[in-house]
């Protein structure tokens, strides 16, 4: 099955930095300005064809999801990797978002007032299972620690940052245990 990312919001959350350096890294090579709002990007192939990327050099514009989307679907066919993949290596942030996990560790932080702690959860993260990190404190941390203990599956929303190939849930809030599993 292949899977076509459409999803605006989640594409305006791809930086055009971290974009750019997956071009370069990968054999891109920036050819010249179109217009005041974009670059030519090229990569040659092995039988004289060539693909072209249309990259924004501004995150505000108003079609900057629709390029970063075309962006995505020619790095599907230059590539020939899934989009879901492409796209798993381009987010480093996803804004309010929901995470469905269990709890794998969970780290006592020694706080006399406050009973609060780290957890590791394992969830989907574009649909790929990773280790997420977040800080809890008070209910949602007693809560996570009975999810723990009972493995039982977890639902928490936050907003999800992709650091250095580590996934952190900053914000968390809403966690509630999964019932529908």
């Amino acid at each position: 099955m292949k899977v076509t990312v459409k999803d605006s919001q989640t594409l305006e959350t791809i930086k055009l930095n971290q974009l750019r350096n997956y071009l370069q890294t990968h054999g891109w090579h920036e050819d010249q300005p179109f217009l005041d709002n974009a670059t030519l990007w090229h990569k040659p192939t092995a039988d004289a064809e060539e693909f072209e990327i249309l990259l924004p050099k501004r995150e505000n514009l108003g079609d900057y999801a629709a390029r970063i989307r075309e962006a995505i679907q020619t790095l599907e066919n230059a590539e020939n990797r899934p989009q879901i993949e492409i796209l798993s290596e381009l987010l480093t942030r996803i804004p309010n978002t929901t995470i469905q996990g269990i709890v794998m560790q969970i780290h006592n932080t020694p706080n006399p007032k406050k009973l609060s702690g780290e957890i590791t959860l394992l969830g989907l993260v574009v649909a790929k299972l990773r280790k997420i990190q977040t800080s809890l404190a008070d209910k949602d941390y007693i809560l996570a620690i009975k999810a723990y203990q009972e493995r039982l599956p977890i639902l928490c929303s936050g907003d999800l940052i992709k650091d250095n190939n580590a996934f952190i849930l900053q914000n968390p809030h809403n966690l509630t245990l999964d019932e529908l599993w």
